[in-house]
């Protein structure tokens, strides 16, 4: 297992498609970074009339923004390096080579895993970080809690890479990409949904967002880690518009409970059971 975990994580680094991911990530970091010094410059000339609360929030919108759009690059990165991981070596024969030797499915699976996991958490936490880290050095803003943003928006890679891997498994490498991340950008719609159904008082809605978020726990870390980049103000200014601010995809009032983060890692725990038995099972 920690051969196939080594390979692993080579081969990640071998791929340009990573290099490519650094730096783009590199590239937004520094417009975002840009663009938020802007700001700063023009409410330090007093042309634009923010107040240091007002700059703070609009800070940490653009936090929070860029933190969305790094959510859809984590699930494609975890999507693209996970797919062909198993359904790759499948197809080629590489995993008959494998087994030849005295190594397991599960061995092979959980090496897999481990390698990627720990590909896809570092690259999340590094560019997490980096921005935060770059936004604050214009501003002298930082979010509540930087470290737990982070590891949360690296948890949505590792979710959805860890549900590709389990696909892998039984389908070809594009197909279980592309269900992958059609199944992020559900998961994310019937969060949205079950906040209007909240704000409506539509059952139905909310109780659709919950099944969603049990079954792809993405939108659970995702709403986490929009809490960790709120500032306390926002919290403030969401008891007073009451119903209406749970609407609103981009906030949230609570950060994730106990049961909640033990649920993303029983659920990881899961697939990455139902993973080890689907290979297992497979006619090679």
């Amino acid at each position: 297992m920690t051969t196939i975990l080594r390979l692993t994580i080579v081969e990640a680094a071998r791929r340009r498609l990573l290099w490519v991911l650094l730096a783009l990530t590199i590239v937004s970091v520094a417009i975002t970074t840009w663009g938020v010094a802007r700001l700063v410059d023009l409410a330090s000339a007093d042309r634009a009339g923010l107040s240091p609360l007002q700059l703070a929030l609009g800070v940490s919108q653009v936090l929070i923004l860029a933190a969305f759009m790094f959510s859809f690059v984590l699930a494609m990165t975890g999507a693209f390096l996970a797919a062909p991981a198993i359904a790759g070596d499948v197809e080629s024969g590489v995993v008959l080579a494998l087994l030849a030797r005295p190594v397991r499915r599960a061995d092979v699976v959980v090496g897999r895993w481990l390698g990627l996991a720990i590909v896809v958490g570092l690259y999340a936490l590094a560019a997490g970080l980096l921005e935060i880290a770059a936004v604050g050095a214009v501003t002298g803003y930082l979010p509540p809690n930087p470290l737990a943003a982070s590891l949360q928006l690296a948890g949505v890679g590792i979710v959805l890479m860890t549900f590709v891997l389990a696909l892998s498994t039984r389908l070809p490498a594009i197909a279980a990409g592309a269900i992958a991340v059609v199944a992020f950008g559900l998961a994310w719609m019937l969060g949205v949904l079950g906040g209007i159904g909240q704000f409506f008082g539509v059952a139905a809605l909310e109780a659709a967002a919950t099944v969603g978020r049990v079954l792809l726990p993405t939108d659970l870390l995702w709403r986490g880690t929009v809490f960790a980049l709120e500032p306390p103000a926002v919290l403030l200014g969401s008891r007073i518009a009451g119903p209406a601010a749970q609407a609103n995809p981009f906030f949230a009032l609570a950060p994730l409970s106990g049961l909640e983060v033990a649920w993303v890692g029983a659920w990881l725990a899961i697939v990455l059971v139902i993973a080890i038995v689907s290979l297992e099972r497979r006619e090679l």
